[in-house]
């Protein structure tokens, strides 16, 4: 906190918008005024309940803060009451009677967020052939008598051998203690289930009394903005339910950096960061077999993919260690462990695979999206490319295939961007600019007609225009600069405020205004850095791959992840995100790190199919790459400061290259393209 000021800097999390505010302010009029949706009914007397938020507590050094629960006021005599009355969790506070005392970073929980992050991740369409570690057996045996004093549990297991001829057959000993109740309760007719992976020993995992007509399984992407998890039928393959939510550690950090600082310089709260991701898990089982109706003990087997630092927060390991050179991973390879080693709601014996990573950076998720994608099986040279805090990049085909990442950070998701949110109703997802008049119209989530459509005022009202999020962004910054608002050099040609009032002073800089009905949303001239500061680092991971790979040529590409699936390739390639191919061969591939994991539940082939690929790959590490520093300042530029776009510019009439003066005016008019 600022003394002389008597400021204090407040982050709302999951959002990720930031403020500073007068000490004494109302934590709720601090997160309204930033178009932070915290739902209040009772008009701030501390009677609904509905504004609750939690305070994370610990230093942010990316935040450069200090967050503490003193750093809200003491409890009001309203905020007692409403505890006393009903229940108020004892690290929850009720935003409209805390007052703001000091730095904090403020979470929103889940369960009180009406208006919260849209999780779009779901599960894409795919036949998978079924051959699950889980196989269903039925058996009946003999009644035990006095002349065979054999235990219930050795002549179960005589049995099985029989039937399956699985003559190392062991029992899992967390059913031990129930084996006997379960033969008496099917009258010595039972159901087993037998886990076969990896070359381990075929192990009896679940027994029940009765014949078993459906087992599932679990396939979770461990995002770190996100989390999706797919229940899918073991004997048959298909996906039968699919839910996703926040990512709870994003009160921790927004990007995996943040996170990884947060552990080291709180390393008491790795334990809460491990908490927080499997408890979202757990409460997504909970969902997806109450969708059809199932128990969470139906569930037998799990695979799981994530970033090596969600992989590695999730398995309770200290990620510090991938925080600098040589980024070094606890654990790599491909793993089967016990659910219940995890704290994960399943089966009690049920059984989870592990994907494995590929390099320091480069994920279980992005091997996932490798084996959902196949490029290694093409000849065409594909590049996938999971966008989000950390670009995973993959270049090659058949005979080649090349692997690295870039650090991208939080700018497209909304984080960094001083209009931005996630994705959530009343962001700002589609925007067009006319070249002619310089006026915006846009599309928010949530509601479907354009601004400037019929109907949109009259339902716009229900979320509001509170932000822009990640594809919005990328659509205004592109669309100004087609429009001519900004240079090739990313500045706003402070010139043009003499053609539209959009254009406005910051200081030595410019703006220009979007929206203000409610929430002013305008993109700053620190706004576009850091679009350029984030597209310049994915773009030159990808051109070092290919100058190792040892070609300009590009047939396919392929954009990964729930960010990914929503970019209009058009605009990413005009901003210059993505590097020069025909159109037509860009497009989402929706969530493919989780199709991937759910191939690998399904199939064990599979699994063994990414082992082998993973050990194939080459890794390459962008910051020991001496080129990475030039192709990161050519591509600052836009599109790009040296390559020449061919098949962009035979689609889009680009502005002519112009230079800048020193008052961020444009010293050479560029022609408009024609609106398409």
């Amino acid at each position: 906190m600022t003394e002389t000021a008597k400021l204090a800097k407040v982050v709302f999390q999951p959002s990720g918008r930031r403020g500073t505010f007068p000490v004494g302010t109302p934590l709720l009029d601090a997160a309204r005024s930033l178009g932070v949706y915290v739902e209040s009914v009772c008009g701030g007397r501390g009677i609904c309940g509905r504004c609750q938020i939690s305070v994370s507590e610990g230093t942010f050094a990316k935040e450069k803060l200090t967050s503490a629960a003193d750093h809200l006021d003491a409890a009001s005599e309203a905020e007692i009451r409403y505890a006393q009355l009903r229940s108020l969790a004892t690290d929850r506070r009720l935003s409209c009677q805390a007052k703001i005392l000091g730095d904090l970073v403020v979470d929103v929980p889940t369960d009180a967020q009406t208006n919260r992050q849209v999780v779009r991740k779901r599960a894409e369409a795919r036949q998978i052939e079924p051959d699950s570690a889980i196989s269903l057996v039925s058996v009946t045996i003999d009644e035990p008598d006095m002349e065979t004093p054999r235990g219930d549990t050795d002549r179960l297991r005589e049995a099985l051998v029989s039937a399956t001829g699985l003559a190392d057959l062991t029992v899992d000993p967390v059913l031990l203690p129930r084996v006997q109740a379960i033969l008496r309760k099917g009258g010595w007719s039972v159901t087993a289930a037998i886990h076969q992976d990896r070359g381990a020993l075929p192990t009896l995992v679940a027994l029940w009394p009765e014949e078993k007509q459906a087992v599932y399984g679990l396939a979770v992407d461990i995002g770190s903005t996100t989390i999706a998890a797919h229940l899918c039928n073991l004997q048959s393959g298909r996906t039968v339910s699919s839910a996703g939510t926040s990512n709870p550690q994003i009160r921790f950090g927004e990007d995996l950096m943040s996170r990884v600082s947060y552990v080291q310089m709180n390393p008491s709260k790795l334990p809460d960061l491990t908490k927080a991701v499997r408890d979202a898990i757990n409460a997504l089982v909970g969902k997806l077999v109450g969708d059809v109706g199932a128990e969470r003990s139906d569930v037998l087997d799990a695979t799981f993919v994530g970033n090596p630092v969600m992989h590695h927060l999730f398995l309770g390991i200290d990620p510090v260690e991938l925080g600098g050179a040589p980024f070094a991973l606890a654990a790599s390879d491909a793993m089967v462990l016990n659910a219940r080693d995890l704290d994960l709601e399943l089966n009690p014996g049920a059984r989870v695979y592990m994907l494995p990573c590929i390099a320091g950076h480069v994920g279980a998720d992005a091997a996932a999206a490798t084996l959902a994608e196949g490029p290694n099986k093409l000849d065409e040279i594909t590049l996938l490319v999971d966008v989000g805090t950390n670009a995973e990049i993959v270049l090659g085909n058949r005979k080649r295939l090349l692997a690295a990442s870039s650090p991208t950070g939080p700018a497209f998701e909304g984080a960094e961007i001083s209009s931005g949110q996630r994705a959530a109703p009343g962001a700002i997802e589609r925007i067009r600019i006319d070249g002619e008049t310089l006026e915006p119209r846009y599309k928010v989530i949530g509601v479907d007609e354009w601004s400037d459509e019929d109907g949109f005022a009259e339902k716009v009202d229900s979320v509001g225009v509170t932000g822009i999020c990640g594809s919005g962004i990328i659509e205004a910054v592109a669309e100004m600069y087609l429009a001519g608002l900004i240079t090739e050099d990313g500045v706003i040609d402070g010139a043009m405020a003499e053609r539209t009032s959009r254009i406005r002073a910051q200081g030595r800089t410019f703006s220009y205004l979007i929206a203000e009905d409610g929430v002013e949303i305008s993109i700053l001239q620190t706004d576009i850095r850091a679009i350029q500061l984030a597209k310049g680092a994915l773009y030159a991971g990808v051109k070092l791959l290919q100058d190792k790979l040892g070609t300009s040529h590009l047939d396919r590409i392929r954009l990964a992840g729930a960010f990914g699936s929503y970019i209009d390739p058009r605009y990413a390639m005009i901003l210059g995100l993505l590097p020069d191919c025909p159109l037509a061969g860009v497009t989402g591939v929706g969530n493919a790190a989780g199709t991937g994991a759910r191939m690998a539940l399904c199939n064990r082939a599979y699994r063994r199919d990414i082992e082998k690929t993973v050990r194939e790959i080459e890794k390459i590490e962008t910051a020991l790459e001496p080129k990475f520093q030039e192709h990161f300042v050519n591509a600052m530029a836009l599109p790009n400061k040296v390559d020449a776009f061919p098949h962009l510019r035979a689609a889009v009439e680009l502005p002519e290259r112009g230079q800048t003066d020193d008052q961020g005016g444009a010293g050479e008019r560029r022609r408009r393209r024609r609106r398409g």
